[in-house]
């Protein structure tokens, strides 16, 4: 009988220890592969060389409607008579557009009538629509968003403090008609 309650008494003292020890003992890191698992190559699907993604580039379709539309903003701004109107073909330089097109007006009244004008002949010719205007109420500096198309309308002071032309130097120039 003594043996039974003594089993009894260290099989419970052996559990009340395990379990102590189990609280407060570090977790274990999983037991090294062993050398023929560490050798059996594992399953991968092969994928395909056209899967792969290649850098995103735009159509060409969309590449001409924004020369387009580029070109009906510098129109539209020489009809208006703006002065020194450019075309910065920045496509591939950056994301937020593929072409700016920067132009001056000599006063402040003159800047506001091209975002008028150009808003309203770009439209009717090209169907692209103006997404934002920025900066008309004041007549310094007018921010025109039409997609891929970013137009800068200054006033001829503000044109040359700012200076964003030479932020593209080495940009390509698309030729504007000037007639």
């Amino acid at each position: 009988m003594t043996d039974k309650k003594t089993t009894a008494k260290t099989t419970k003292t052996a559990k009340t220890a395990t379990a102590k020890t189990a609280k407060t003992a570090k977790p274990t890191k999983p037991a090294a592969k062993t050398a023929a698992a560490a050798k059996k190559p594992k399953a991968v699907a092969a994928k395909p060389a056209a899967a792969k993604k290649a850098p995103a580039k735009k159509p060409a379709a969309s590449d001409d409607s924004a020369k387009r539309v580029a070109l009906a903003i510098a129109e539209a701004g020489l009809d208006k008579k703006a002065v020194n109107v450019e075309i910065i073909d920045v496509l591939g330089k950056v994301d937020y557009a593929d072409y700016l097109v920067v132009m001056s007006g000599r006063s402040d009244r003159q800047v506001a009538a091209l975002a008028r004008g150009i808003e309203e002949d770009v439209e009717s010719k090209t169907k692209a629509k103006c997404l934002g205007v920025e900066g008309a109420s004041q007549g310094r500096w007018v921010l025109m968003d039409f997609g891929d198309v970013v137009v800068h309308i200054f006033h001829e002071d503000v044109r040359g403090y700012y200076d964003i032309e030479s932020l593209w130097m080495d940009a390509a120039r698309v030729p504007v008609a000037t007639a």
